[in-house]
């Protein structure tokens, strides 16, 4: 999938304006990502759209009442947050983000986009684009994880390589998708099969699987659930 600057984010109920942003912008030689339009045949929806954000330099947020409604539209956002991808919020309504949307967008600039017509709007969206995507891009921050992590659970061995931990079965990789997507939704099955495809073993997969989780506390909460799940099988 070509990376593409800018993803559009939006609720069904705002498809229009979603791509009528995506219109203006690519007549102006800004390359755009929208569902379902670039989403390949037959592609895992939630795998492309994590891969499109992680891709993009800016996310453009179609913001209505009816995005505070939207656990999809939640889910993009937390994700571009947390990969450091830019959130503009473009408002078509005069409605305020829900406490779920408040966390993610409270720092953000806002484009307000009311009265009608979106037209002039759209306009003023593609100059600040411009201006935006012309500036060099900021080098990607290193991933952290805080907190204490156990030692390796048992079955490990080690040797003069480091700790090489055995592998991780489908009843470990079943419980993983199920404990995060408690986290982050849908999207957990992708994670998780793309991280385990690296993982060094179980404790591995579950550290790298951490990340994920923006919050602290959810991500002790996650930890300990899995690591559990080691120990006990339950």
């Amino acid at each position: 999938m070509a990376a593409r600057p800018v993803f559009v984010s939006y609720s069904q109920s705002d498809r229009e304006p979603a791509f009528g942003i995506v219109e203006r912008l690519e007549a102006c030689g800004i390359e755009c990502w929208i569902a379902p339009r670039d989403v390949a045949p037959a592609a895992d929806w939630a795998a492309e759209i994590v891969e499109a954000i992680a891709a993009a330099r800016v996310m453009v947020l179609v913001f209505s009442s009816s995005t505070n409604d939207s656990p999809q539209v939640r889910r993009e956002v937390e994700r571009a947050v947390h990969r450091r991808v830019a959130v503009l919020p473009f408002r078509i309504e005069e409605v305020l983000p829900s406490k779920s949307l408040e966390y993610f967008l409270s720092s953000q600039h806002w484009l307000d986009a009311f009265p009608p017509p979106l037209e002039p709007h759209y306009r003023r969206l593609s100059e600040y684009l411009r201006t935006f995507l012309s500036a060099p891009a900021p080098a990607p921050a290193a991933a952290t994880v805080t907190g204490t992590f156990a030692a390796p659970p048992a079955g490990t061995a080690t040797g003069a390589t480091g700790t090489v931990p055995a592998l991780i079965d489908a009843a470990q990789l079943k419980r993983f998708e199920t404990e995060l997507a408690g986290y982050i939704g849908p999207l957990a099955r992708h994670l998780v099969k793309r991280a385990a495809a690296s993982a060094a073993g179980p404790e591995s997969l579950i550290v790298m699987l951490g990340t994920e989780i923006e919050s602290e506390a959810e991500r002790s909460r996650f930890t300990h659930a899995c690591r559990q799940f080691l120990r006990t099988g339950r």
